[in-house]
């Protein structure tokens, strides 16, 4: 999105609105103090989590299989997620007015959606790795080639940079004239559809449908992908089907944790205040934060490579 798109929706309604109130998450002063301390360590530790990730999939020379290389994704894509409403909602408790630029605003709707569609494609990706190489392991090295698994990862990338855009040509062309309070900490399309001067009931149906689109479709290819890797790993020796069932396990856990707020945010909204907010934060801080605790605490070659990383760091050697 180039800097003259951004300057021509700011001239489009700067005349009625510049910027955006957030109500944030609590009124208490107290409570935001807290807040401030628990979310800033949270933020913290997805960063430095998912760093860790990167760096040890970059590094070490035996996590270079497609699976690796797609949770190095998945750490990068939930970098982005959690960055782009947790650090402006983070800062905002300590400040009396909270307030974003229209062009920020507009910058987080795009990003939210463009990473959230993202990310579920890329989830049906590493269950249709998970799949392969359970389901087909004779050929899993000619399917799961690194060109392919590249134009795999630029497909989600599309398609989520596809979905973001459909919302934001919808949202800067909306007539903003009234109150400009939004009851959250962040700008998200619902909320703007509801500030909008319009009969918002059809654009809010067409907005849920789309969403519920990209959300419904991708689970199911989730739930396929997986009900087949159980049937497989059902009918697989013991040993071979417990390292197959750990993995799946961590895999199928982190799809509920990514989905689940998804579907009632956007594709089944329950319309309750409190809970949307509970299910953004849940959503944008706690996904990020257990997808790399779930792959490393889980997966013995992470916690061996961390090992390896550790022991390089500071000079000794480390057999495993």
């Amino acid at each position: 999105m180039s800097e003259d798109i951004l300057n021509k929706m700011d001239e489009n309604n700067q005349t009625v609105v510049s910027e955006f109130i957030l109500q944030g998450l609590v009124n208490s002063k107290n409570t935001q103090v807290l807040l401030f301390v628990i979310l800033l360590m949270l933020y913290l530790l997805i960063m430095s989590g998912n760093t860790v990730i990167l760096i040890l999939v970059s590094t070490d020379r035996r996590l270079l299989s497609p699976m690796y290389f797609l949770l190095a994704n998945l750490s990068f894509t939930d970098m982005w997620l959690s960055s782009n409403t947790t650090p402006k909602m983070i800062t905002d408790f300590l400040r009396e007015n909270k307030t974003i630029s229209f062009t920020g605003c507009m910058f987080q709707v795009f990003f939210s959606h463009c990473i959230a569609a993202g990310e579920m494609v890329l989830l049906v990706v590493m269950a249709y790795d998970r799949y392969v190489a359970i389901c087909k392991p004779l050929h899993y090295i000619t399917i799961m080639n690194l060109k392919r698994c590249t134009g795999l990862v630029l497909t989600s990338w599309t398609i989520g940079f596809a979905h973001g855009i459909s919302h934001l040509a919808v949202v800067v062309q909306l007539p903003f004239c009234g109150p400009k309070k939004i009851d959250s900490f962040f700008c998200d399309m619902p909320l703007l559809i509801k500030l909008a001067c319009i009969d918002s009931h059809d654009l809010n149906t067409s907005m849920n449908v789309e969403c519920g689109i990209v959300a419904v479709t991708c689970f199911i290819l989730l739930i396929i992908s997986y009900i087949n890797i159980l049937i497989t790993v059902c009918r697989s020796s013991k040993a071979g089907a417990s390292k197959a069932m750990n993995t799946c396990t961590a895999h199928i856990a982190v799809v509920m944790i990514f989905f689940l707020p998804c579907i009632f945010i956007y594709a089944w909204p329950l319309s309750i205040p409190w809970l949307d907010k509970f299910f953004v934060v849940f959503y944008s801080v706690c996904t990020p934060l257990l997808n790399p605790a779930i792959y490393t605490l889980r997966n013995k070659e992470m916690k061996n490579a961390m090992k390896r990383f550790i022991g390089k760091c500071l000079g000794l050697k480390v057999n495993s």
